[in-house]
Formats: structure tokens, sequence, C-alpha cells
């Protein structure tokens, strides 16, 4: 079902009617039947960021090897069997690999709905009896990611995550579910395999917690918890790894919780969305739902064509693109805040639609997303770094929005495009745009004027001073790049911090509503940077021109210039 097997008459055009078919998983994940479901709940005030621990406060955590292994799953591997397995003893101390897998060196074969065939194994330890307080954990779903717990005190845990699938490395994502839970102990997780040197776990970052009882009974849904909050270096090995660790109480006994580092969005999460969308006659009116390409496993890449009804002469594109990296959930809660908004009956919405065409691919690595991973595809290699690569077999999404952005391009301009991602290391929200030196100045002021815009329209959120626009090296195969060397002179990545925002006197974690309200705001901007009316795009570039005097160290009005140094330079 690759796109290498079944050859596109018309590259980057929409080749299959909308359909909703099941997920399809690599034939070595299973998968348990369960359909997990989160309700959408907005907690009634912020929540703030927790004091961070210093990596010189971390408590003491025993080592893995002086644990009971009481989950281990591994996509190829089965489970463990239905019995823990003690480690090796601490005379004979022996530490797991950073990033054990059985996949790592192999490559995506084959898939189907459901994963692998046959009974499931039984990768959690047996409970001995209503007295065992171990906990019962479970990842074998949707987007989850758990690859091993490993219980080393009553209530204190060691986990570790599993690797994007057919690499070795990109832990970052989590989500898993436990049962079995008591409300008195004050329980300790610590994430073992963290692959990144710096995160947001350092600067007040909270993991998210589910309880299933407070949803059924409350109506409360994802909620930030955790004290002692620690991110901090732990193995000395080749390469390293760094430990997230927390701890908490459970709300209730025996509960059903799940954690998570970001709000899940699942595949499924986003077909139950399209299946709503198409039965609206209102709204299918001018949103057609079509197949851009399938993925590697089979999934429908879908494409959203909105724009009011009446034909298309003279209108401008505007191409928008998220889930790119699978462990990058708020992008798709941005996208579906753009998407409600842009579909809405709201007059600015119905200005919209009259003006543009909107090309909309709301996740591009369908396979990524439902297998639980981090940052790649089941090509095993980051998709955003793909744009370049003439190898529509291997990362079909991004080869077929390339071709699709193309065919659009010769028949009318692309006034944005702008691909949704989130962000591990910096909070609040900003972008990264493109201005490789060389131009006039008028041009690469122009390249800053769209996120300055979206910065005074949300100032509690985006953050002008944390956009870049040098054109790196590195970069050179993104989606940014790539767009605007095709010709569309305005291409941006939004980045959404994984945290929340520290702007207009918040020092709190982004909710749901704030990631959603994020693409209503990008629409606003819209509005604002296609206005016929000049005054706010003179106003926004002499901002941008102040602000780059400014950097340079030039006094107001001392006629200084900076067009003349590189963007590299101007953002060191």
């Amino acid at each position: 079902l690759a796109p290498s097997t079944r050859p596109w008459r018309s590259p980057g055009e929409p080749q299959a009617p909308f359909s909703l078919s099941p997920p399809r998983w690599p034939m070595e994940c299973e998968v348990i039947q369960e359909m997990i479901e989160h309700i959408e709940w907005v907690p009634p005030k912020p929540e703030p960021f927790c004091p961070p621990m210093g990596p010189e406060q971390a408590l003491y955590t025993l080592g893995e090897e002086q644990g009971t292994v009481v989950y281990h799953s591994s996509p190829g591997n089965g489970a463990w069997g239905s019995t823990p397995e003690r480690l090796h003893s601490p005379q004979t101390p022996t530490t797991l690999p950073a990033s054990p897998t059985a996949l790592q060196g192999s490559c995506f074969i084959r898939a189907r709905v459901g994963g692998a065939p046959g009974p499931l194994s039984s990768p959690a330890a047996p409970l001995e009896g209503p007295q065992d307080t171990t906990l019962l954990f479970e990842s074998r779903f949707e987007s989850g990611n758990l690859q091993k717990a490993i219980k080393v005190g009553p209530y204190e845990y060691v986990l570790m995550l599993r690797p994007d699938l057919y690499t070795a490395k990109h832990t970052q994502w989590f989500y898993f579910r436990v049962q079995n839970t008591r409300q008195e102990p004050l329980y300790r997780f610590t994430i073992a395999n963290m692959a990144k040197p710096k995160s947001l776990y350092g600067q007040g970052l909270q993991p998210l917690l589910y309880s299933q009882r407070d949803a059924q009974s409350r109506g409360i849904g994802w909620r930030r918890v955790g004290t002692d909050v620690c991110y901090y270096r732990g193995s000395a090995g080749e390469p390293p790894m760094f430990r997230l660790s927390w701890t908490m109480r459970f709300p209730h006994d025996g509960d059903t919780c799940f954690f998570a580092a970001c709000y899940p969005y699942t595949y499924s999460h986003l077909q139950r969305y399209l299946r709503a969308l198409a039965a609206d006659p209102a709204r299918s009116r001018y949103c057609r739902v079509q197949a851009l390409c399938r993925s590697l496993a089979g999934n429908t890449v879908y494409l959203l064509t909105i724009t009011s009804p009446g034909g298309t002469a003279g209108k401008r594109a505007v191409v928008v693109s998220a889930r790119a990296h699978p462990g990058e959930s708020g992008g798709s809660w941005a996208m579906r805040g753009f998407l409600d908004f842009l579909l809405s009956t709201h007059a600015d919405a119905r200005l919209l639609r009259r003006l543009f065409v909107f090309k909309v691919v709301p996740m591009l690595n369908p396979d990524g997303v439902v297998v639980g991973n981090s940052r790649c595809s089941l090509a095993g290699r980051d998709p955003n770094r793909a744009y370049g690569m003439v190898l529509p077999g291997s990362f079909p999404g991004v080869w077929h929005l390339r071709a699709m952005v193309q065919r659009v391009l010769a028949e009318r301009e692309v006034v944005l495009y702008c691909d949704f991602h989130g962000h591990s290391r910096k909070n609040n929200v900003f972008m990264y745009g493109c201005d490789a030196g060389g131009n006039d100045t008028g041009t690469r002021l122009r390249q800053r004027v769209f996120p300055l815009m979206l910065s005074k329209n949300a100032p509690d959120k985006f953050s002008f001073s944390s956009c870049k626009f040098q054109v790196q090296k590195s970069k050179e195969r993104t989606g940014r790049v790539c767009m605007w060397r095709l010709g569309v002179s305005h291409s941006y990545t939004l980045e959404v911090a994984f945290s929340g925002s520290t702007l207009g006197g918040r020092s709190s974690h982004f909710s749901m509503e704030d990631l959603k309200s994020l693409g209503r705001l990008l629409c606003d901007t819209l509005l604002d940077f296609c206005d016929p009316a000049p005054a706010k795009i003179q106003q926004c570039l002499v901002e941008a021109d102040a602000l780059l005097q400014q950097q340079m160290g030039h006094e107001p009005g001392s006629g200084g210039s900076w067009s003349n140094v590189s963007p590299s330079e101007l953002e060191s």
C-alpha cells in the first residue's frame, strides 16, 4: 500500500475519495482492543509552572538493576512473560541498554489493521492478590509509548520509553496507562532514558495526568501533576541518557489513570473530527476532505480544501500542515482551533473563505502518531528533513505535500505556508522564518511582519523576540525552507512550547483552549497581513526595522544600516 508500489498518476493531486478506515499498524505491534478516549476539559484557572528542582536536588533513586520488571512490551519481541523478572543483583550490576528495542537495525515491512495477529501477550506482572499494590502498566494503544516499568520500591518505579520504531533514539514522547492505584501513598516515577540534554521539565513544566474516575464523576480531564520535578543527566555512557523524575499522589484508590507528555491527539481523534465535519451539511459545503496519499502503513494522509462555494478564480492560496513530528501533539490542538474557526459562521471566517483557497494537511505523519513515535515516520527518519529528497515511497506525506504546493503555485499565488510544531526547550509560541540575507532590506523586513503581527494579536502567548529567520544548512530540507525555495515568499514553522507562557504576566501551562486559540489568532493575523489598507503593514515594517537597529546597537534615528548584515550575525 505504499506509494512506491501504487504509483500516482498526478503527483500532489488528491488521489482518492475521503475514507475513514481504522488505523493500520506495523505487524510487529501488539494492540489492545479497548478504544481509548478522553474528555476535553479546561481548568477553571491557569495551571502555574511548578518550582523546578536543580540536578543537585535530585532524590536518590535505586538503580534499575535492583528492581523488579513489572511491565515490558517491545514491538517484535512480545512480552517478557506473565511473571516479573528479577534483574541482576547489586553484587553484579548490569545497567539496561540506553534504548533497548527488538527493532534496531530492522525496517518496516508490512502493516495491518489491529497490528500483530493472534492472541496478545501479557507484558504486565499479574497481581498476587488484593493486598498487592503494584501498579498495572499498559501502553499498547494508539499513540502509547512505554516500553518497560521497573519497580524499585513499594511506590517507586523506573520507566523506560520505547525509541521511535526502527531507530535506537528519539525518546521524548510518553503516554501510558496505570491501574490499581492507591490514594494515600506518595509515588515516585523516573523516566530513565530521555534523549535531550535540555528540557522544559527543568523550567517548571509538569507531566499530565488523566483520572478516568474524575472524568466520569466530575467532568475533569487532563491536568498537570507532580512535585519535585527534576530533569538531569543519568547514565554516563554514550550517547548520554537523561532522567525525568516526579512525585505525586493519585486522586483515588482503584482508579484507571493515564500519564502523557502533552495532550494526546491521535489519528482516530482526527478521523472522528473529519467524520463530524463530513456529516455537517453546512460546513461540508465549503470544506472538501480528500486523500492526499497513503502512508507507508497504508493510513490516509488527509487533505482539506476550504473555500467559499462559487469558484476559485482570483483567489490566493494558504497552505497549512501539522504533525510531521508525531510527539508534538500541541500542533494538532492548534490545528484544531484553526479549523474550528475557519469552518465557523464568524464574519472573519466567511471573509477568509471568500478571499483564499486553504489547503490543509492536519496530520502529515499518521504512522508515527499511531505507533507513538516522538519524531520519525516508519522510514525511521525525520520527515521534516526529507523535503528535498526524491523519495515518494519513503516519505509519501511530505513528497505529495511538496508536489501539491507546486501544482497550486502554477495556478495562483501562495500567500502563506505554516507548519505547526511543538518545542521542548523554549517557553511560549514563536516562529522560524526564512531570511537568507542578500535580498533588499524591504524583502528581509517583510519576512518579519507576519510573526510581529501575531505577537500583537497574542501578546500573552507569542514571543517575537524568540523568532529566528536564519536559514541554517541543517534546515535546508525542512518544510518551511522547501516551500520558500519553491516560491512561497512567507513560509514559517510555528513552534508551540510543550509547557506554556511566561508573557503578559503569565507563568503557567498552556491549556487545550490556549492551544486551540492559536489557530484562531493565526486567522486574525492573516486578515491583518492581507489587509488592502497599508497602515498595519507599514507600522510593522517600521517597528521591525527599529528592532533590528536595536539588535545592532544603533541608536533610534541614527540612520545606521543592518541591510548588509547576515541573518546569523543578527541572531548571534
